[in-house]
């Protein structure tokens, strides 16, 4: 039995958690450990009522006396070295973006406003530095057009659980080959967006282009967030989700 510690949040990080734990005899493992944030209290109560182990940081983690996989997946915190290479074979991370084109923070956002027409979610082992790891497996689809940022992050957030289903027992039986990023930066270019970026993108100049300024808006309304707005005589003035119907 292979011995895992997963790491992660959010409704991605549960619904790949529930998977590993309801496949784990067919998959040969064992979750001896899950460490979660504030985002992550489904998973807590998923842990608690299936009498999981939570751990409590990161350097209880690094106290396990034996780990073979390590799975982050939305986790908040940047790993170090001596987190990551405490899975004695790999430990491995799946980004809600294709690679290497958008590394960190708003991917779903700035591919709208680049005007993309594929997107992706990718597997791939965690490294030093922030996505830069190599490619272990990935899934690229069409964004459907004039898509939202919350139509893209639900289609991404699908296609991320069909990967995760599809290849975790790849990755338990070491049954892949590690492509570096680096040969992929010539063909498909890369980025590295950082969270506080996005207040930028939110704010529409009302002298842009009709279609840029839909694109922007399209970009970054997302609801449970901070509108898009613009500034009309010292003002600040919020896109309302009536624009969205």
């Amino acid at each position: 039995m292979k011995k895992i510690v997963f790491l992660g949040s959010k409704e991605i990080g549960l619904e790949c958690l529930k998977y590993l734990f309801n496949n784990r005899k067919s998959l040969g493992v064992e979750i001896i450990g899950v460490l979660t944030n504030k985002r992550g209290k489904e998973i807590v109560n998923f842990c608690k009522f299936n009498n999981i182990y939570i751990l409590k940081n990161l350097k209880e983690y690094l106290e396990i006396d034996f780990v073979d996989i390590g799975i982050s997946i939305q986790y908040h915190q940047i790993l170090k070295k001596e987190h990551i290479d405490k899975a004695k074979e790999i430990t491995i991370n799946l980004h809600m973006a294709p690679l290497p084109e958008y590394r960190g923070c708003n991917q779903f956002s700035y591919a709208i406003i680049n005007k993309d027409t594929e997107f992706g979610t990718t597997i791939h082992r965690l490294e030093e530095g922030i996505d830069s790891g190599a490619i272990l497996f990935e899934k690229r689809f069409k964004i459907p057009p004039k898509s939202w940022v919350e139509d893209l992050f639900k289609l991404t957030l699908k296609k991320s659980i069909e990967l995760f289903r599809e290849h975790i027992d790849d990755i338990i039986k070491a049954n892949y080959t590690l492509k570096p990023q680096s040969d992929y930066i010539k063909s498909r270019g890369t980025s590295l967006h950082y969270r506080k970026e996005i207040d930028e993108l939110k704010r529409i100049d009302l002298s842009w282009p009709k279609e840029k300024i839909e694109r922007h808006i399209r970009a970054t309304y997302m609801p449970g967030f901070e509108p898009p707005y613009s500034f009309i005589n010292g003002e600040k003035i919020y896109f309302s989700h009536d624009y969205k119907k």
